[in-house]
């Protein structure tokens, strides 16, 4: 490692690789979130055609912008050392930003677009400006000043959507992120200073792991503290009991099958890795939509227990089946990054809940759920049929297994 003034901020080889509780105060910002996107989606149950798409847009986008802060500041804690006081100082930063992106996220794409807006560039211009100056003289300063010009740039895309016409706010928010991500997926790519080849991050996968699995449960923690209010929230009957119970073993069966294998040896595969880097990358989106899937999924939840027996609304399968659905979907992907295969007891809990999605819109919402949830457990029984008397397997992530041909420096 390069040694040099803003050294010290750096992760050493002696700096634990879990978890700090600074990063554990910095998520609590982000339950309130979670819920807030989750609150979002809710609204939606009742919409159909175009109201249903652009909704669901501009819940996604909002969702996306979080996502990104959250996954930068998940970088810069598994590059730098948590214990600093400078590198504290920008996290807790970051917690409040992100708690005001939570607080107008209700109303962040009608009037309360500004706040939403300026809270989030202040976080994507200045604290990678913070950073790159307490580095000082160190070459991994680069990192920083590549990221500040490319989150400025789209800043008059965020300013412009925000204080313009409503039309125009989702499209232009959606060109800035777009670019956002673009920019993170490149390297962010500068003429005179290149770009920071993801190939060559240096990151401590333990602590990557582990921020990916605790994102993950803080998302079913959500799940659970939904079925819990709306449960306790009016009367009691048979039938909203039996929805809370449903819901109670989806969000566990989504716990099951998410940390079977896959989910717990995340770390060893970023370990053992030749380009940490490119997985964490590829990781880190999976998670998204793992995330995505929960707070999906938990919507149902808030419907069917509510009503558990009322209208049938042919929308809300978005929200009962596309949960679970898009759930698989990302566990295959984990799959993938960790073995190296497409797992066939996903496939066929997917392809089945694809086979009844029609059938359902003529029954009760308690059926999709319940039907759901049986998809989900035939894929927990498959994984633990296909398990017995057989050795427990290890990490063969085909991600970075190839060497890569640029030995440089890390950018």
């Amino acid at each position: 490692m390069v040694a040099g003034r803003g050294a010290e901020l750096l992760r050493s080889a002696t700096s634990s690789g879990r978890a700090s509780f600074l990063e554990l105060f910095f998520d609590l910002a982000f339950v309130f979130a979670l819920t807030r996107v989750s609150q979002r989606f809710v609204e939606l149950g009742g919409d159909a055609g175009w109201a249903l798409v652009a909704g669901l847009a501009r819940t996604l986008l909002l969702f996306l912008a979080l996502w990104l802060i959250w996954s930068y500041t998940t970088w810069i804690t598994s590059r730098y050392e948590p214990e600093r006081s400078i590198i504290q100082a920008v996290v807790v930063g970051t917690m409040f930003a992100s708690l005001v992106m939570a607080v107008t996220l209700p109303r962040a794409m009608e009037e309360r677009a500004l706040p939403f807006a300026v809270a989030y560039l202040v976080v994507m211009v200045v604290r990678p400006l913070v950073i790159a100056a307490a580095l000082r003289g160190h070459p991994r300063r680069r990192v920083s000043l590549r990221l500040a010009p490319w989150a400025a740039a789209t800043a008059p895309l965020w300013l412009v959507g925000a204080l313009g016409p409503d039309e125009l706010r989702l499209p232009l928010w959606a060109a800035a992120l777009a670019v956002d991500y673009l920019a993170w997926a490149l390297g962010w790519p500068l003429p005179w200073l290149g770009a920071a080849t993801v190939s060559r991050w240096r990151i401590t996968g333990e602590h990557l792991a582990e921020r990916h699995q605790q994102m993950f449960l803080i998302a079913l923690g959500e799940s659970i503290w939904v079925i819990g209010i709306i449960f306790s929230g009016e009367g009691y009957s048979a039938g909203r009991a039996a929805a809370f119970a449903i819901a109670f073993a989806t969000s566990a069966l989504l716990w099951r099958i998410y940390f079977y294998r896959a989910g717990l040896l995340l770390t060893q595969a970023l370990d053992r890795s030749r380009s940490p880097g490119r997985l964490g990358a590829a990781s880190q989106r999976t998670h998204a939509l793992l995330v995505l899937s929960v707070l999906v999924t938990a919507v149902s939840y808030e419907l069917v227990i509510a009503h558990p027996y009322g209208q049938v609304r042919p929308t809300w399968l978005l929200f009962v089946v596309g949960g679970p659905a898009l759930f698989l979907v990302a566990r295959v992907r984990l799959e993938y990054e960790i073995f190296g295969r497409i797992p066939r007891t996903h496939m066929i809990g997917l392809v089945v809940l694809l086979l009844v999605t029609a059938a359902l819109a003529h029954w009760p919402p308690m059926v999709g759920l319940s039907v759901a949830a049986g998809a989900l457990a035939l894929v927990a029984l498959l994984d633990a049929l296909r398990s017995r008397q057989r050795p427990l397997e290890e990490s063969a992530s085909p991600i970075g297994r190839e060497k890569s041909g640029d030995h440089g420096p890390e950018a």
